[in-house]
């Protein structure tokens, strides 16, 4: 008998089966004398649509909402099908005795799992693997500690709830945005929270009104002073400053206080996604996808990091016996680094680490023992390698330990401070580079109480306040973060999400509301855009998830809540106008047309959407040349499907025109074109293929 073992990827399959001795490779999966591994696409089993419990919900009409099933359904995704199929084939087997799975360790990835088991209707024992790193090591620990599936059933239940909660909302609420205001209006249960913060800041930014203020800096003996009063460095009338700045001038200062203290920085925690992703934001500006993305890559192609998806930055206590074999692992490309480590028998330093109460479902981001050859990353893969080590280095060094002398002095009665700063053991610093302290080691001034300086090299110096700035990805996951909004996992796919319906656009690494994201924050519901409600939901979700939680009252509460919400919609009295109407009208229904951005350029879309027409702003040429003239002539995208067009000639085929030849490069161009940009199954990919077929 063997055992069925799913992967969430096929490259992870690939790495299992290597391990588990499984040699004999099929189109579905790879078998071997005790196990048979095979592996889903992502999701090949998803929540049921609404034209699926009722054909008439595929037209979107505002009467038909709120769409609420009774129960909902699975169904089995169409572009993906024949992995499920060959899955299903596999557990008809009389041979496999039981599954193993080994999907990601998380919320995501047992649902994955758990949604196939469903649709193949698996009534055999279930295991589960559950390992924080893809090394040789790590699988074949992992596969002799296999954990029994029942005790990953809260978690299955918890991501089932998030999975249904973000279908009723999100689909509901943005069917009744977009029908009602006749445009595409995207709406979620966190995506809109997010949002709202996003517009916050921007009326903080609008309604701020700058205000002038000025500051008085000396020279006073060997320090560099500033005036202050009560805590206050700026002063912000005129007259009054320039009255001080001149009773000051070239006067005498008297030492009244020194403060000599020493200080320590303990050394900084490993990474967790988010605060790894907030720190790739600020050194490199990555966003939070391609942090997630190039994370991704190290932990499944190169194995050098530990599981990202998690959202704890501690260490289990039975990890420190581990901490050699991994920096014997980094030492070939840290070996100043590691050296000193090593010569102090690799000892961790920072024992508030191995904490075994706040360890989640997985630990910190650290390295594994996956031998380092550094040559074999990208650039971007080193850059955040890099980050990740080097904060799991901090753990061995010595804390950051430094002195200060805070100087107070008067001057005519005025006071003024200095501060100044010496580095006494730079400790972690050595290997994460300096941080907001100054990198001096120089001796501080020797100042007794009572002392009289000179005061020279005084200047005034008018300014003006400034408004908070907008958001960096960095700022808005920290912000995410603190209201509880998605999980480590889902915040850049929300971040994208709002980027990709144009609700906000970036700019010089600044995240700003587009005037289609101002108005829909003003469209859609207050609650929906609570940051605290939404926060309710993910801790009551952690609930579910940790088995304190209960998922039906859960559900009904979502179930009652977007009834509610789509009620508000309808009978809102809000008027919208989509802000990127262009003057030219649709050449088949004679709307107004709208102005979009795409991966292609800027494409005109017909406002109305039962119409769908579209066309680049800028048309692309193809490589099909009009009868007449010969000329290369314009692609487009109609509502009969693909079709060449030559203006001067004013000559207009069809892609599917027998008549009419298309290289097989133009066609292979074609369907890897519209393949990308619509579903599979689209009336277009359809119109292409079943075209192709017949001139076969």
């Amino acid at each position: 008998m063997k055992s069925l073992v799913l992967a969430e990827k096929p490259s992870v399959a690939r790495d299992l089966a290597r391990v588990l001795g499984c040699n004999n490779k099929q189109k579905h999966y790879i078998e071997g004398p005790r196990y048979v591994v095979t592996w889903a696409l992502g999701h090949l089993v998803e929540l049921k649509m609404p034209e699926d419990y009722n054909k008439d919900y595929k037209t979107w009409r505002l009467e038909d909402l709120p769409i609420i099933p009774k129960q909902m359904g699975l169904k089995v995704i169409r572009q993906t099908s024949p992995q499920f199929r060959g899955i299903e084939q596999l557990a008809k087997r009389k041979d496999i005795k039981e599954l193993i799975i080994a999907t990601d360790a998380g919320r995501e990835g047992e649902l994955v799992a758990r949604w196939i088991m469903e649709k193949v209707r698996w009534q055999k024992p279930v295991k589960r693997l559950w390992i924080s790193s893809q090394t040789d090591r790590a699988i074949r620990d992992g596969f002799k500690q296999l954990k029994p599936g029942k005790n990953y059933d809260s978690l299955y239940q918890s991501a089932v709830c998030r999975a249904e909660a973000d279908w009723l909302i999100g689909l509901n609420v943005t069917r009744a945005l977009t029908t009602k205001y006749n445009d595409p209006l995207s709406a979620g249960r966190v995506q809109t929270p997010t949002l709202a913060m996003i517009l916050e800041r921007e009326k903080e930014i609008q309604s701020f009104v700058p205000k002038e203020y000025w500051t008085i800096h000396a020279k006073i003996g060997p320090l560099e002073a500033m005036w202050e009063r009560n805590g206050e460095k700026r002063i912000f009338d005129g007259e009054k400053a320039t009255a001080l700045f001149n009773k000051v001038k070239g006067q005498k200062g008297i030492v009244k206080k020194v403060e000599r203290k020493e200080k320590s920085e303990p050394q900084p925690l490993p990474y967790d996604l988010t605060e790894l992703q907030r720190d790739a934001n600020r050194r490199f500006g990555f966003s939070a996808k391609k942090t997630s993305s190039v994370l991704q890559s190290l932990y499944e192609q190169h194995k050098l990091v530990t599981y990202p998806r998690t959202d704890s930055r501690y260490l289990t206590k039975e990890m420190e016996s581990t901490m050699a074999d991994r920096l014997q692992a980094i030492s070939s490309g840290y070996k100043e680094e590691v050296q000193p480590i090593l010569k102090q028998k690799g000892k961790v330093l920072a024992k508030r680490v191995f904490n075994d109460d706040k360890v989640t479902d997985h630990h910190a981001i650290i390295p594994t023992d996956e031998p380092l050859h550094l040559g074999d990353l990208s650039t971007d893969e080193r850059k955040l390698y890099d980050l990740i080590v080097r904060r799991f280095l901090a753990l061995f060094y010595p804390a950051y330990r430094y002195e200060t002398v805070h100087v107070q002095l008067e001057v005519e009665g005025e006071t003024f401070t200095a501060r100044e700063t010496s580095i006494i053991d730079k400790g972690f610093k050595t290997v994460t580079g300096k941080d907001d302290e100054e990198d001096s080691s120089k001796p501080l001034s020797s100042l007794t109480v009572g002392q009289t300086l000179s005061v020279k090299n005084e200047k005034l110096e008018k300014k003006l306040t400034e408004p908070p700035a907008r958001f960096t990805e960095a700022d808005l996951l920290s912000k995410m973060e603190k209201y509880g909004l998605g999980t480590p996992a889902t915040r850049a796919d929300i971040i994208e999400r709002l980027l990709g319906t144009e609700a906000i656009e970036r700019k010089n690494n600044r995240l700003t509301p587009t005037p289609k994201g101002k108005q829909l924050i003003e469209l859609v519901n207050d609650e929906l855009k609570s940051p605290e409600l939404t926060a309710r939901w993910e801790r009551e979700l952690e609930s579910i998830a940790r088995g304190k939680g209960n998922a039906e009252e859960f559900l009904r509460n979502i179930r009652k809540q977007t009834k509610q919400l789509v009620f508000e919609i309808k009978g809102s009295e809000k008027s919208y106008r989509a802000h990127n109407l262009t003057g030219s009208k649709c050449p088949e229904c004679g709307s107004f047309m709208k102005e979009v951005n795409s991966k292609d350029g800027k494409v005109l879309v017909c406002s109305d959407r039962e119409c769908g027409f579209r066309k680049r702003k800028d048309p692309k040429l193809s490589n099909r040349r009009c009868p007449q003239c010969h000329k290369r002539m314009e692609m487009h995208k109609g509502k009969s499907g693909l079709y060449f067009q030559c203006r001067p000639c004013n000559v207009v085929e069809k892609a599917q025109d027998k008549k009419k030849t298309v290289s097989k490069r133009e066609e292979r161009q074609l369907l890897k074109k519209y393949a990308k940009e619509e579903p599979v199954g689209n009336s277009l990919a359809d119109a292409l293929k079943a075209a192709l077929k017949n001139k076969e």
